[in-house]
């Protein structure tokens, strides 16, 4: 089996492939610093809590945009699994060629979404990311990451809104059924959702316009992100598990060099 690793700002998922069918998922938040043991026995608990030994695991994989969670997650998995991961970095060959001014700033995440869309749903394709931020990026046909576009995430806006205004609530982060709303929850609903509706649906239209590929689909993921693509019709796919599905995919291209 294959463990794939997906590590954002927010929550570390976890992923376990057999062969080509993702089993089973676990997720642990980032922010919490951990020791190899921790991380090593955590990871060994969860498994076992879905039926399946660390012997099982015959590889890792990691894509992760924390550097500080770095060392002792590598650390956890070489002296728990016995294992050293696959880290996704600058050099690795992944199949997308970078056409941008710094390739190295792209962050891992975004080439590992590129592969899974790319690889599964084709090109041009525009994939949206909704984590911690919103990321637009565009791939070409013949598999060429050309732009990118960053913007603060939905929980980003919602923790402004109630975090730096005296007098609002927090609030549930969910599509009311009308914009026109009558109360102070409706009205902060309606304006975070319907207004990052409205942001994708412009971002969209705005990257097939200036690129001219306008037959460029978009396929969306992150935990927030089917909340937006359920609302607009400018998004044609939603795959919450696209960045374990691209994490896998490289894997395998690194298996057949």
């Amino acid at each position: 089996m294959l463990l794939v690793v997906d590590v954002g700002n927010t929550n570390i998922t976890y992923g376990i492939f057999d062969k080509e069918a993702l089993i089973g998922t676990v997720r642990a938040t980032t922010k919490i610093p951990r020791t190899s043991d921790e991380y090593g026995i955590f990871l060994i608990d969860a498994l076992l809590a879905k039926g399946i030994r660390k012997e099982q695991i015959e590889a890792v994989i990691i894509s992760s945009v924390v550097p500080q969670v770095m060392y002792s997650l590598n650390s956890g998995f070489i002296k728990y699994f016995d294992i050293t991961p696959m880290i996704v970095g600058a050099g690795m060959k992944t199949g997308i060629k970078i056409n941008t001014a710094n390739p190295k700033e792209i962050g891992a995440d975004r080439i590992v979404d590129a592969v899974g869309a790319y690889e599964l749903y084709g090109g041009p394709v525009i994939v949206i990311d909704f984590g911690t931020a919103t990321t637009y990026d565009l791939v070409s046909e013949n598999a060429t990451f050309l732009a990118r576009i960053t913007s603060p995430g939905i929980r980003i806006a919602a923790n402004a809104l109630w975090n730096d205004t005296a007098k609002l609530p927090e609030v549930e982060i969910k599509k009311p059924e009308t914009i026109l709303a009558k109360d102070t929850i409706t009205s902060m609903q309606a304006g975070l959702v319907y207004g990052y509706i409205g942001q994708t649906e412009y971002i969209i239209k705005k990257i097939k316009e200036e690129s001219g590929l306008s037959n460029a689909i978009a396929v969306a993921t992150g935990g927030l992100g089917k909340i937006i693509a359920d609302a607009t019709g400018e998004i044609q796919v939603y795959d919450s598990e696209l960045t374990l599905k691209g994490l896998r995919l490289i894997y395998e291209k690194q298996r057949q060099l």
